[in-house]
């Protein structure tokens, strides 16, 4: 047994100083009669006055109060299991942690930037399933669809560059690992956050895009870095910079943005492509066009509901007050 709303327990103070008040008057009442001649007197007189069924009356508006009191705080006793059911989309995103991420033309680099724009997406979420999926030069399922989104940012947070073996930036890759994450039995309901700085120049990445619009996959991308370029840094054992990459020619690689091969993606399957802000505009502008699609009943995790019973204190404090009504101060 238990109280969903114990505050209301305040009330039986209010209770409490009534029946002081109540029993103080009658016994007041009594006082005063016995002024004018002795109580055995009056009742000899008077028969029909009956202390005793005006102290019964006053108790039973009393309990019927406390009755009333107890059904507030919302009595409960016995369980059932409940399935939660939400109305959402399934939303993965793919996150490039190639070395290029690490390039610092967005402070303090692109990962970071790229990890605070997942974080937003997840922090936006209503009852939409949540999937993530890590990629370089290959791509692996880091979180898989949930309504677990604390989970879902722990696995976030421990991301980064040293999560593959094989470096590079394959979309193609990335969007085939994420559309096997989706329901196969249906073509709706299907989001893609795609966050990258994009340097993939096969046209393989196209091809999946074009692959996963038939499956009714829709692709946002939003492009982490700028078009003009920042060199990627090298850092040590204890995360001391000690250099930029180089090619084989000895010369510094800069990284840039290319957002032409984003922009293709996106199109192709009806999304649209966003530059990375500071104030994370574009994940506004994502989340407000993904708002009108039509949404599925996703089915959560099922959890232990209290039965409510407060409707037992409020039947007998309806049988109480109709007693006080019918009962008689008076005698026969």
């Amino acid at each position: 047994m238990r109280f969903a709303e114990p505050l209301h327990f305040a009330l039986f103070i209010l209770v409490a100083l009534l029946a002081i008040f109540a029993f103080w008057a009658l016994t007041r009442k009594k006082k005063l009669l016995a002024r004018f001649a002795d109580i055995p007197l009056i009742m000899k007189n008077a028969p029909y006055i009956s202390f005793a069924r005006q102290r019964t009356k006053v108790t039973l508006v009393l309990v019927c109060m406390a009755l009333i009191v107890v059904a507030l705080s919302r009595l409960q006793f016995g369980t059932h299991l409940e399935k939660l059911k939400r109305e959402g989309l399934d939303i993965v995103v793919a996150l490039d942690i190639s070395t290029s991420m690490l390039a610092q033309d967005i402070k303090p680099n692109r990962l970071t930037k790229a990890k605070q724009e997942v974080q937003g997406i997840i922090d936006r979420l209503q009852g939409d399933r949540f999937g993530l999926v890590a990629f370089a030069g290959e791509a692996f399922t880091q979180c898989p669809l949930t309504l677990d989104y604390a989970s879902a940012r722990l696995l976030l947070g421990a991301m980064n560059t040293k999560s593959v073996t094989v470096q590079g930036t394959s979309i193609a890759q990335a969007l085939e690992v994420a559309s096997r994450m989706y329901d196969q039995e249906t073509k709706k309901h299907k989001i893609l956050l795609l966050l990258t700085d994009g340097e993939d120049h096969s046209e393989i990445a196209e091809r999946a895009a074009t692959s996963a619009r038939q499956q009714g996959i829709k692709i946002y991308t939003v492009g982490i870095g700028n078009p003009n370029g920042e060199p990627i840094p090298i850092f040590d054992r204890n995360n001391k910079q000690i250099g930029y990459k180089k090619d084989r020619d000895g010369e510094i690689v800069v990284s840039k943005l290319n957002d032409e091969v984003l922009k293709k993606i996106s199109q192709a399957t009806g999304g649209k492509y966003y530059a990375a802000t500071s104030g994370e505009l574009e994940l506004d502008a994502i989340f407000d066009e993904i708002s009108d699609d039509e949404k599925k009943e996703i089915e959560g995790t099922s959890v232990t509901r209290y039965d409510d019973r407060f409707q037992w204190p409020l039947l007998f404090a309806l049988f109480f007050i109709v007693g006080e009504f019918f009962l008689s101060e008076r005698k026969k």
